[in-house]
Order: structure tokens, then C-alpha cells, then sequence
């Protein structure tokens, strides 16, 4: 049983409308179009259309469209022609390509026309305040405005806005044109670490980070502590939230009395 496709006849602003629409009505692949199928399809619709349906141009078009649909398809019959680089050359190339700007072009017509209609549906209202009010003056009670503020107030506020706006300028992004990688042996200094414990038996953690030149330096020296803390080498005390953290070294706790040559 030969299957007939039946569709209410449209008018379409041209052959490459009425093209896609007969892709769409198959759900074929625009890509692999069946040529002989969609020919066929598209020969049925100019049967059908009335001479007054489109102006000569129009016409023109379709009947042009019709003949390149014919020769792609006697072009599918034929070998396969082949390229310089010896692949075969698709017939139905250049007219998917063309569907394909079409497609673009009709699409992006009705994103358009969308917001036109969106745009007619936008109501203004002209400036009708009388010219009293936008002549007046509203008188300041300087007084009520500056309140219990005083200059050292208004300065101290002044201040501390202009340290935020230095704050947030980095200091290196701001001087120089790149960023190095800062490289830091940890190894080394975890033995710097160890030794200066040693060396000092009870300390604290702002002491030790007195020496760093660099966040790096300090993030090693937190890590490096922590590991210590960790195999029982040190412990960490602090009394007062806001106090010094202590380090004592774990020998020295427990009473011993060994002690550890200063390291060069």
C-alpha cells in the first residue's frame, strides 16, 4: 500500500520555506534529505497551487527550485563525482547549505518580529509633573543631617573608607606586570622549624613567624607545626583567646632536662 502525504495546502513565502516545511512533515534528516521522495512532494504542491496564489517572481523561483530538485536527483543516479583530494562530491551539498541560511535567517526574522509585537504592547507616559514641584527647592537642615557626627568622627569615617578602597588593590598585581610561582622547600623548613624549637625550648607561634618573608613561608610554618603537634614533638597552649600562642617542645613538659645545640 503506497503511503500518500497529505498536508493542508499553505502558501510559503518561497521554495526553501516550502522545503523545509516538507523535511519537517517527513522528520527526515536535513543533512541526508531523500531527494526523490521530497521531489516528488514538491511537484505535487505546484500542481495543486493556483496561478493567482503567487506573483510571477514567486513563480519563477519555485519552477527553478523544481528544476535543480530534478537534476540533483538524476545526479544521485549517476556515479558518485569525486574532488581533487579524491572524495566523492554530495549533489544535495549546496542546497543544504542554503536550507540551512534560511533556516537562520527565518528564524531570527521571528525573534524580530517577536519583539516588535512585545515592543507595540510597551505603554510610556509623558513627564506631567507640574512645574511648582520641579521648581521647588527643599531646604536642608544641616544640623539634623551632621546629628552628633563631629570632624574627628567625620574623619575617622573618612579614613577608614580610604584604607578599604587600598585594601582592596593588590599589592603585586598592581606594581608588576605578572606573577611568579613563589617556590618554598618545605622539607627545609620543617628542620629550620625543628631546630629552632630545640634551640629555644618554650616559644610563641608569633615568634616563630617573625622570620617569614612571604604568605608561603607562613602557611609551611602553620602546616609544619601542626605535623609536629601531631607526632608529639610539640604542644600548643594558649590562654586567652585573644593571647600569643605558646609552643613548648614535649621533652621539655615532661621534665627532662635534654637540651639541643644551637643550629648554625
Amino acid at each position: 500500500m503506497t503511503n500518500v502525504l497529505e498536508f493542508k495546502l499553505e502558501k510559503f513565502e518561497g521554495p526553501l520555506d516550502l522545503l523545509l516545511h516538507l523535511i519537517d512533515k517527513n522528520k527526515v534528516d536535513i543533512y541526508d534529505i531523500p531527494i526523490s521522495l521530497i521531489t516528488e512532494q514538491y511537484m505535487e504542491y505546484l500542481d495543486q497551487i493556483k496561478q493567482d496564489d503567487y506573483d510571477m517572481d514567486t513563480m519563477s523561483e519555485f519552477l527553478v527550485m523544481a528544476s535543480t530538485l530534478l537534476d540533483i536527483k538524476c545526479r544521485m543516479l549517476l556515479p558518485k563525482e569525486k574532488d581533487e583530494e579524491g572524495e566523492e562530491i554530495d549533489p544535495r551539498t549546496e542546497l543544504v547549505q542554503r536550507l540551512l541560511e534560511y533556516k537562520i535567517y527565518k528564524y531570527a526574522s521571528l525573534e524580530l518580529r517577536d519583539m516588535s509585537m512585545d515592543a507595540g504592547r510597551s505603554l510610556y507616559k509623558s513627564a506631567s509633573m507640574p512645574g511648582e514641584i520641579l521648581d521647588a527647592e527643599i531646604p536642608i537642615d544641616y544640623e539634623k543631617l551632621i546629628g552628633d557626627n563631629t570632624l574627628q568622627k567625620l574623619n575617622a569615617i573618612f579614613d577608614e573608607l580610604m584604607r578599604r578602597q587600598e585594601d582592596k588593590i593588590d599589592p603585586v598585581r598592581s606594581k608588576f606586570g605578572t606573577i611568579e610561582k613563589e617556590e618554598v622547600d618545605a622539607e627545609a623548613k620543617a628542620d629550620y622549624i625543628r631546630n629552632f624549637a630545640r634551640t629555644r625550648k618554650r616559644f610563641s607561634f608569633r615568634e616563630l613567624l617573625s622570620e617569614a618573608g612571604s604568605k608561603a613561608e607562613i602557611i609551611i610554618s602553620f602546616l609544619c607545626i601542626l605535623e609536629m603537634m601531631k607526632n608529639g614533638e610539640i604542644e600548643a597552649k594558649q590562654t586567652e583567646i585573644n593571647e600569643d600562642i605558646e609552643i613548648v617542645v614535649k621533652d621539655l613538659r615532661e621534665g627532662t632536662e635534654e637540651t639541643a645545640k644551637p643550629v648554625d
